[in-house]
């Protein structure tokens, strides 16, 4: 973008720096260009299914353009907003709309995360992009450097990062409240959408109302089928979807990520049911070490897919698990439950909650108001939402941790990772496609 081309967010950028947020008269922002005390104006890639919340979650500020492949399943979306033009290609919307946006929000299939996000971003957008981040290790990496240098507002679809449970567990584990914790146990029923398959070899027609070369993006050409792909079974298949890991992992590791800076571990290792080639298996558990650090003492997490559910903590009282998805910390003292988004963090023995019940821990983190409303300040008051999942500090590192596990369950091998290089350095041969993806001609990153 030009220096001196004076864009709605560019005014806004230097209206909320300095001494907080401002007023600015309509007539010196010149001819549509809201004051910064007004509504955002935001697009949305991907109305239909988990877009179509996303839109809803951020429908305080203005939707001014829409996108989607299949504007049939965005047709909830599309008529909550009728004044919003609409696109199948979300590059001719970023061509159109960029210098009249705000920001952008991508909530489509995991493999087009980082083309969207990256486009976005180098338009000096602010931008949201659900969970996980990327599909590989690389992209997350791309997508955290071209954030940093947009300066602009970013957040990852993780709303457990801005939720009062991951505040509680945090401010319980720094006092002290079950001891010193070296061990964090995570379990999910997911996969709930086919996988541990081999491709389908029957070919179905098109519908008119998708399209689907706009779907595939950057991925490899491949029939369309309704039953395996789009609108919701693309999540096995590493062509598109990281696994359960990728769709859980960035909600569930995200508490101790935040309280132990769980990144770069110093080995990864995985145990599966058996492999398939272009799709995740039906289970799996990874381990990943990690060294003491300052004040971090050495810790092992294990991750478990699957239905698979760690061993029943002696802490625990009542019947285990106390869900079909949920996260464990083990500490000392005791320990602290809670489930996948970290809601209803629960001490074990039951007295040492009690105790602290009546006595609660000071709190040591501002509180929000949800995800969507985190990032929409953060907008406003012209910072890079430090404290929430942003892309280079909390959203990327973590993204890219959780892909690890993908790396281990793909190869069958301990995974020793060297994160400034980006490379496996205890001689497992991991194909370069499983961590930098090769797109189709025009889909470049």
């Amino acid at each position: 973008m030009p220096k001196q081309e004076m864009t709605r967010r560019n005014v806004l950028g230097a209206a909320a720096a300095g001494a907080g947020w401002m007023i600015v008269p309509r007539h010196v922002l010149g001819r549509g260009m809201p004051a910064p005390s007004d509504k955002l104006n935001i697009a949305a890639i991907g109305a239909g299914g988990k877009g179509r919340s996303d839109i809803e979650g951020v429908s305080s500020e203005n939707i001014v353009a829409l996108c989607d492949i299949d504007w049939k399943r965005a047709e909830q979306a599309m008529t909550a907003h009728p004044d919003a033009p609409r696109y199948h290609d979300y590059r001719e919307l970023l061509d159109k709309h960029a210098d009249e946006l705000d920001a952008v929000m991508v909530s489509t299939a995991d493999h087009t995360h980082a083309v969207m996000s990256v486009a976005a971003l180098e338009r000096g957008l602010h931008v949201f992009t659900q969970k996980p981040l990327t599909r590989t290790i690389w992209e997350a990496r791309m997508v955290g450097e071209a954030a940093r240098k947009a300066g602009t507002a970013t957040q990852m679809g993780n709303q457990g990062h801005a939720g009062e449970g991951s505040r509680l567990i945090r401010e319980w584990i720094e006092a002290g409240v079950i001891g010193e914790v070296n061990h964090v146990e995570y379990w999910t029923n997911r996969p709930i959408w086919p996988q541990a398959i081999k491709r389908p070899e029957e070919v179905h027609e098109v519908p008119e109302h998708v399209a689907w070369d706009l779907w595939l993006g950057p991925a490899p050409e491949r029939p369309y089928h309704p039953d395996y792909y789009h609108p919701f079974a693309w999540r096995g298949w590493w062509d598109f979807g990281t696994g359960a890991i990728g769709d859980i992992a960035c909600h569930a590791m995200d508490a101790a990520f935040w309280v132990f800076d769980l990144r770069d571990p110093s080995s990864v290792y995985a145990e599966s049911t058996p492999l398939f080639k272009e799709t995740a298996p039906a289970s799996t558990r990874i381990t990943f070490e990690y060294p003491a650090r300052g004040n971090r003492p050495k810790m092992t997490v294990v991750w478990r897919d699957g239905n698979l559910t760690p061993p029943k903590p002696k802490a625990f009282e009542g019947r285990w698990p106390p869900g079909r998805s949920g996260q464990l910390f083990i500490g000392t003292e005791g320990i602290i439950t809670a489930d996948i988004y970290a809601a209803n963090p629960t001490i074990y023995p039951t007295k040492l909650h009690e105790k602290i019940a009546k006595k609660p821990v000071a709190q040591s983190y501002e509180r929000t108001e949800g995800h969507y409303k985190q990032w929409i300040d953060a907008i406003k008051a012209g910072t890079t939402n430090p404290d929430g999942s942003n892309f280079p500090d909390h959203a990327g590192p973590m993204t890219e941790t959780a892909l690890l596990g993908n790396l281990a369950v793909r190869t069958q091998q301990e995974i020793v990772w060297n994160p400034k290089k980006m490379k496996v350095t205890n001689g497992v041969d991991v194909p370069r496609e499983y961590i930098q993806p090769t797109y189709r001609d025009g889909w470049e990153l």
